[in-house]
C-alpha cells in the first residue's frame, strides 16, 4: 500500500498544478491576483501549499485560468 495522502500534499499537489496552468497561460501571480481581486501574496501562499483555498475561491482560479475545477485537482 502506498504512502497516505496527507493534508499538505493535498494543499502542495494542488498549488503545484495551479501554478503550472497559470504559468501554461501566461499568467502572472500579479495578473490573477487582479483577476480575482485577492492579494499576489495569497496566490503565492496557495501555489506553495501554505493556504488552504475554500470551494469558492477554487471555483474562481478555475474560471479565471479558463479551466474546469477538475483539472486543479489531480489527486
Amino acid at each position: 500500500m502506498g504512502k497516505p495522502i496527507t493534508h499538505k500534499h493535498i494543499l502542495e499537489n494542488f498549488g503545484g498544478k495551479m501554478q503550472k496552468v497559470r504559468q501554461a497561460n501566461g499568467i502572472t501571480q500579479e495578473g490573477l491576483a487582479e483577476m480575482l481581486s485577492m492579494h499576489r501574496t495569497y496566490i503565492g501562499l496557495i501555489e506553495r501549499g501554505e493556504r488552504n483555498p475554500t470551494i469558492r475561491t477554487l471555483y474562481k482560479i478555475a474560471k479565471a485560468l479558463k479551466v474546469k475545477s477538475s483539472e486543479l485537482l489531480p489527486f
